[in-house]
């Protein structure tokens, strides 16, 4: 991990990406597609079920994905060298959409292909993943601003947590999905103790000075503590943290939205009402 990372200078952007494909993933994807085309066998060897569905994929990327003509695609290794050329000159969107059109196009590899690109766009933290054989988007701009403005609005302690959680759950090498979650529950803690001033309040002691100062709807006021008594008491996230865990990466992101949008509204809270 490199000191940007570290110290979490590195833009939740980035660290999530969300209308972008980095090198490293836009390596892994055209590595993925490559092996594909490394099962064909050429006519000195006899057709095979494989050399025919890719034979039939190289003809709809240059006449159904290009739309060139067809009497200008060359022979196999010249078609797939020109695929490579525009793949690594394409728009982030333009590379999933190549993607995307390779899994429709496959017959019998389809499943396996949409898997493992999945495990690629997971592994770089992408914020997309195939879902019934389309790229769909799991991550959306109010997540990632909710993410931003936890960050950078939250007191310092409320942030390094928080900066923490992302650094764990973004770490593309060996991702922490447990440490985030505990980070992230850990940055709500901070924001509470920051209001009470109590080291050991609660989101619910939180919530009751700041109800003192401007009340809250009673319904709204019982969904946070609820969601909060979720995650710390025993048997919520955090108990079982302790034991064999499966969470994955979509529980410690969205652990990570929600609490640095609970962080956000306390701190709105606290200084609309005036509180050091």
């Amino acid at each position: 991990m490199l000191f940007s990372q570290r110290k979490g200078l590195t833009p939740v952007r980035k660290a999530i990406q969300r209308e972008s494909v980095d090198i490293e993933l836009r390596n892994l994807l055209w590595s993925t597609i490559s092996i594909i085309f490394s099962l064909w066998e050429s006519y000195a060897y006899g057709w095979t079920s494989n050399s025919e569905e890719i034979n039939t994929l190289l003809r709809r990327y240059w006449l159904g994905f290009f739309k060139w003509p067809a009497d200008t695609q060359p022979g196999f290794d010249g078609t797939v060298q020109e695929m490579r050329a525009q793949f690594f000159k394409f728009e982030w969107n333009q590379v999933l959409d190549f993607v995307e059109f390779t899994a429709k196009s496959l017959q019998t590899m389809s499943e396996p292909f949409c898997e493992q690109v999945n495990q690629y766009l997971e592994q770089e933290n992408s914020a997309y993943r195939f879902i019934s054989g389309e790229i769909v988007e799991i991550t959306d701009e109010n997540e990632i601003s909710a993410i931003e403005e936890g960050i950078k609005k939250g007191p310092k302690a409320v942030s390094e947590h928080l900066n923490v959680s992302l650094r764990l759950l973004s770490d593309r090498k060996k991702p922490d999905y447990r440490n985030s979650v505990k980070e992230s529950i850990s940055a709500v803690e901070a924001a509470c103790r920051l209001i009470s001033g109590d080291e050991k309040a609660t989101l619910g002691e939180a919530l009751k000075i700041l109800s003192a100062k401007a009340p809250l709807h009673s319904a709204f006021k019982n969904a946070l503590s609820g969601l909060y008594g979720f995650t710390s008491d025993e048997q919520g996230i955090r108990h079982s943290l302790l034991e064999e865990s499966s969470i994955s990466y979509s529980d410690a992101k969205f652990m990570l939205v929600v609490c640095a949008a609970f962080c956000s509204f306390l701190a709105g809270k606290r200084a609309e009402n005036g509180m050091k």
